[in-house]
């Protein structure tokens, strides 16, 4: 994959850099936001760091975000929970606090590679619960006919509920599907998405939980 490294601190930015070479991957680091913003349109991946210099990281995703869905990893020293929640929320993959052991970050990144790569699940083309309207292949929500944006991964998440419309479906099954690795995605991620995806659609009834198991769209 050819990753973009938005990362200003050199000493970080080579190891990073050296690591990502060593597992087959073609990265380009740049220290700036700006330049992660004119340049993300050549990279399969962005690593993101919030603490860049001239515009704070979740601007740069925000910014991202609007025109583009490529895959971001946000990689960073800020683990409070309001920059985590605030992350996931603006549209990033998945994000690591620093320290970040390199087997780890590389293994996300190789459940990135991999999602890429598989084939897509046949499924049905549009999946309709009440005024609910998932189009798959198009990648299109409308609710009562009105078209709903969702992020590249609150539509993931959605669209594996969809493509099993009545079946129950685990946890650890949209962790995996969604984030590529039950193990290694973050539990909270999905419960922020899905909650974003909620809150977007408006029809808390189309979406139940099963407590102690996951999740039903529709049914």
């Amino acid at each position: 994959m050819h990753v973009l490294l938005a990362e200003d601190d050199d000493g970080v930015a080579g190891a990073l850099t050296e690591a990502l070479y060593e597992h087959g991957h073609l990265p380009t680091r740049v220290r700036r936001g700006e330049e992660a913003l004119a340049r993300h349109r050549q990279a399969d991946l962005l690593l993101l760091d919030l603490g860049l210099p001239d515009l704070d990281g979740l601007e740069v995703l925000r910014k991202l975000r609007a025109v583009s869905t490529v895959p971001v990893v946000v990689l960073t020293a800020r683990g409070d929970e309001r920059s985590v929640v605030r992350g996931l929320r603006l549209g990033a993959d998945d994000y690591l606090v620093k320290p970040v052991r390199l087997a780890e970050l590389l293994a996300r990144i190789d459940a990135v590679t991999r999602r890429a790569a598989a084939p897509a699940t046949p499924a049905p083309h549009i999946v309709r619960a009440d005024d609910v309207e998932v189009d798959l292949d198009a990648r299109r929500v409308r609710v009562g006919g009105a078209e709903v944006r969702l992020t590249t991964k609150e539509f993931a998440v959605l669209a594996a509920l969809a493509a099993r419309a009545g079946s129950a479906v685990s946890r650890q099954q949209l962790l995996d599907e969604v984030w590529g690795d039950a193990y290694l995605a973050v539990s909270r991620s999905l419960d922020v998405h899905l909650t974003q995806v909620r809150a977007k659609l408006g029809r808390p009834e189309v979406l139940t939980t099963i407590r102690g198991f996951g999740y039903r769209f529709g049914g």
